[in-house]
């Protein structure tokens, strides 16, 4: 469905129409008809001089089942009991609720392309991603951040184009900021973030993520008990949220766990997994790496 939003221009005038004796829920239940609406939606606000005026309470309407419906609406009103409708008789409105009185099939066609135009503009929207690093050491040049080229490697090859975000700071409130800049104005599909997401006071980046979308999958990866060592935390987490269209990612920082959380990411993003999904699946992975880590230490002993 084309739905536009009426932007509160939801009056409908039908002039030269003339009543006697009619039923105005019977009109406001054929016009909501007509026009695809729900009856409760459609009101008669007032009818004076041959002019019977109509209120869409709709925010928004499908611009396939209104355009060019003029003949088709006055044909079903002119049809019920006390109604009088003439070749005089047209409906005036401003904004979308006008287009009633396009030429229908020159306009279905238009409303086709520019779907079509929409459709191909998010598919490409979709294949665009940004990665932010996190951490001090990383912004001050301590440590080589491996994680951007391993990710634009593999998903360049797997056909997204990747651009790299700067260095994010350790601090909830900064990051969430910047998830929010580069959902509203980047125009990137999905934002990957890679650190930041452990059990330490400085770890805020799954904070941040919940900080943007409240409802964001933050499933743990591992537990700690809080006060054990610098654990602040009971436990690593990943984040996936979403805001304004676009999926942010939260992964952690070692390399191995970034590379184990592509395959994943990618399968996820081609198969339209939600959020919950996607977030469970890149942590099954990740609890896989830790346990395989865990095991090759205990052998070593």
């Amino acid at each position: 469905m084309s739905g536009y939003d009426l932007l509160r221009k939801t009056e409908l005038k039908i002039d030269d129409i003339h009543l006697s004796n009619a039923n105005l829920s019977a009109i406001a239940a054929t016009t909501a008809d007509v026009l695809g609406l729900e009856p409760a939606k459609v009101l008669v606000v007032d009818y004076r001089d041959g002019t019977l005026v109509l209120d869409i309470h709709n925010t928004y309407v499908d611009a396939f089942a209104i355009v060019g419906q003029q003949e088709a609406l006055l044909e079903s009103l002119g049809a019920l009991p006390g109604v009088g409708v003439t070749d005089k008789t047209s409906v005036y409105s401003q904004g979308m609720l006008g287009w009633l009185g396009l030429d229908r099939d020159r306009t279905i066609a238009a409303l086709k392309r520019g779907e079509e135009m929409a459709a191909d503009i998010l598919r490409n929207v979709a294949k665009r991603v940004i990665v932010f690093s996190s951490g001090a050491e990383v912004e001050n040049g301590e440590i080589e951040d491996t994680n951007l080229p391993t990710i634009m490697k593999y998903l360049t090859n797997e056909g997204f184009k990747v651009s790299r975000g700067e260095v994010l700071k350790d601090d909830r409130l900064s990051i969430a900021a910047r998830l929010r800049e580069a959902s509203e104005t980047g125009g990137y599909g999905v934002i990957i973030t890679t650190g930041g997401v452990g059990a330490e006071d400085k770890d805020q980046t799954v904070e941040a993520v919940l900080e943007v979308d409240p409802d964001a999958a933050t499933p743990y990866i591992c537990h700690y008990k809080v006060g054990t060592g610098r654990h602040a935390k009971d436990g690593v987490r990943i984040a996936v949220g979403e805001y304004n269209g676009t999926l942010i990612i939260s992964l952690p920082g070692p390399n191995d766990e970034v590379k184990a959380s592509l395959e994943p990411i990618v399968h996820g993003l081609k198969a339209g997994f939600e959020k919950d999904d996607l977030a469970g699946a890149i942590a099954e992975n990740l609890r896989s790496v830790l346990r395989e880590r865990h095991d090759s230490s205990t052998a070593s002993e």
